[in-house]
């Protein structure tokens, strides 16, 4: 029976015996299922061979005169050349020891004596899917290595707006490919919700048609400790269902990043934008029984109508809005130190938002906040993609990355931020009143 998958070439198995019907026997197995074999009877002769050419997996036996099996892979993994080759052992000696010490020096797999056909075959099989597995995942990685260092070296000759339009297409591809299966799986967790509640449901109902069970249902009841199971597979199917919903949120989050030119350009109020964005904020603004109320200030100077992408603008207002509001529920964090000051001395929360018409014909409106601030080593990379100080789960990392795409690249504009640890951080968005071509 033929047990190893259609190849495109013969694996290369090295045999280390120093017993010559040993070897005789693994041979006439192995070539039978298509392995190209090399025997050795020592374990000079097996370094030897492998300086030759490299074999894909070796078996090696561990009681060998001069030179054991365990020496023999110490020195196979004291060099570059022969350290990935993996190595199965062999022995007729079935000792924990022998296991643990096989697996000490760097062996992958240990078979005793005598032989089962079936299961060298398979053993020897595992560890070739597991080199082809480990060779296509550092091929993708030096791949992907290569595509970080290029686009690092890309980053010193290009402006944040070129870094910007050249990861668009890239995400638009990852938020499409995470979307297929996230909405599979959603869609499918409310069935499978329902389908667990149906089978509680009748569980009930058998409790309660046959209240005397049987001593084998009882003991299994008991192992299982069914009431612990039926109340905490709704814990599980929620804390399922809000990893999904989150997974999605990025996903759109990724989406609005990468089609940036579907929304309409118009002449707005950009006040009213402004003033929208903190009414649906507003939940957040109120005081909690963390913090005190956080306080708006609001000094809004005489603007005209300004023509801009409304939607998308408001999309900025929105990220440097909440990332105010994280920063300022940073403050009242018991690590923070801040937190310790006497409330005298400590300033009451609060976010300024000033919009002014400057000279040059545009609109500047900063969005301020008293909180803890940015030191200067994250302030340089606040607005890569995917950068975060957030902790898991709070910050995908893309917010002020789509907002600098939003200000700078479809409404040829600036987005800066002033801040420094300890006082605050300010981010200044500034607009021309009039698009020089409508998109």
């Amino acid at each position: 029976m033929h047990l190893i998958p259609q190849r495109d070439y013969k694996a290369n198995i090295l045999v280390v015996d120093d017993t010559p019907d040993n070897l005789r026997l693994l041979s006439a197995m192995l070539t039978s299922q298509g392995y190209e074999v090399r025997k050795a009877l020592s374990g000079k002769m097996a370094l030897t061979a492998c300086q030759m050419v490299l074999p894909d997996v070796i078996l090696l036996d561990i009681n060998m005169p001069e030179m054991n099996g365990y020496e023999v892979c110490r020195q196979l993994k004291a060099n570059e050349k022969t350290r990935p080759i993996p190595v199965i052992f062999i022995s007729a000696l079935d000792d924990v020891l022998d296991k643990a010490q096989a697996f000490d020096v760097g062996g992958v797999d240990y078979i005793t004596k005598p032989f089962h056909g079936v299961e060298v075959v398979l053993r020897i099989e595992n560890q070739l899917n597991l080199c082809l597995l480990q060779n296509k995942l550092q091929e993708k990685n030096t791949l992907l290595q290569k595509a970080l260092d290029d686009l690092k070296a890309s980053q010193v000759q290009m402006i944040q707006q070129e870094k910007m339009a050249a990861l668009g297409q890239l995400v638009a591809g990852i938020a499409h490919e995470v979307n297929n299966p996230i909405s599979f799986i959603y869609g499918n967790l409310q069935y499978a919700s329902q389908y667990v509640s149906d089978l509680v449901n009748l569980i009930e109902v058998y409790q309660q048609e046959y209240p005397n069970p049987t001593p084998r249902i009882q003991e299994i009841v008991k192992q299982i400790d069914l009431n612990f199971l039926i109340n905490d597979q709704q814990n599980l199917m929620g804390a399922m269902f809000r990893g999904a919903e989150r997974i999605r949120s990025i996903v759109e989050a990724l989406q609005n990043f990468s089609r940036l030119d579907e929304a309409q350009m118009k002449r707005v109020d950009v006040h009213q934008g402004i003033d929208s964005t903190l009414v649906m904020l507003q939940h957040r603004l109120k005081q909690t029984t963390d913090r005190p109320a956080i306080e708006v200030v609001k000094e809004y100077g005489n603007l005209p109508l300004v023509t801009c992408y409304v939607s998308e603008l408001n999309q900025v207002f929105m990220h440097l809005l909440n990332n105010a509001i994280d920063a300022l529920e940073e403050s009242y964090e018991p690590e923070n130190t801040n937190y310790q000051l006497p409330i005298t001395n400590y300033q009451l929360p609060s976010i300024h938002i000033r919009t002014m018409l400057t000279t040059s014909d545009t609109v500047k409106i900063c969005i301020a906040d008293n909180g803890p601030g940015v030191c200067e080593s994250v302030l340089s990379r606040i607005f890569d993609p995917f950068f975060t100080t957030k902790p898991p789960g709070k910050g995908s990392g893309v917010g002020l990355a789509i907002s600098y795409q939003i200000i700078v690249q479809k409404h040829q504009g600036k987005l800066t931020c002033a801040s420094s640890r300890g006082r605050g951080a300010e981010f200044m968005i500034e607009i021309p009143l009039k698009q020089t071509q409508l998109n």
